[in-house]
């Protein structure tokens, strides 16, 4: 099984691209065979200024959710890992059971687990949805930017405005 490559930081000396520091110097070393070609492919860093937004959006929404919502969603992050599984950036844990009647015990057992997992029965089967995280780690730039602009879309269309209307609300709030 081949090592998946990390990426390391590089610079361009105007002939070749350098490991930036002695540390990444030896790991290249260990993962790269002299004489091999290998395929470059940039990197791009997410915007810490796009994730602060993002958040500050999220919780714009939360403090304008209609009444019959806000007790569903007590906190921003209840809102936004919902709006991510609406979005389908989650992951789905199905669990079969003997009958319904087992599959709705089961699934009022299961919801208490996780707080912000959407549980759904259909026959005799309980699918638990837990939202996938957007840490730095676990989902890169354009993962993100796509989940952010779903999760905007759903939750600017639960307090009734547009997303641009609420990236504005949230820009004059902050």
């Amino acid at each position: 099984m081949t090592e998946a490559i990390p990426p390391l930081p590089w610079h361009w000396n105007g002939e070749a691209l350098v490991p930036e520091n002695r540390h990444w110097a030896r790991r290249a070393d260990a993962l790269f065979v002299v004489g091999q070609v290998y395929l470059l492919v940039e990197h791009q860093d997410r915007s810490s200024n796009s994730h602060r937004h993002f958040f500050a959006e999220v919780k714009e929404a939360w403090k304008n959710l209609p009444e019959h919502l806000s007790e569903a969603y007590p906190t921003p992050d209840a809102l936004r890992k919902f709006a991510l599984i609406k979005a389908g950036f989650c992951d789905a844990h199905p669990f079969v059971c003997a009958s319904r009647a087992e599959a709705l015990r089961f699934a009022a057992y299961l919801k208490p687990v996780d707080t912000y997992a959407v549980v759904t029965v259909k026959e005799a089967v309980v699918t638990r949805y837990t939202a996938q995280s957007q840490s730095l780690k676990a989902m890169g730039k354009d993962d993100f930017q796509r989940s952010k602009s779903a999760v905007l879309e759903i939750v600017a269309e639960m307090v009734g405005v547009s997303s641009a209307e609420l990236a504005e609300n949230a820009r004059r709030a902050a």
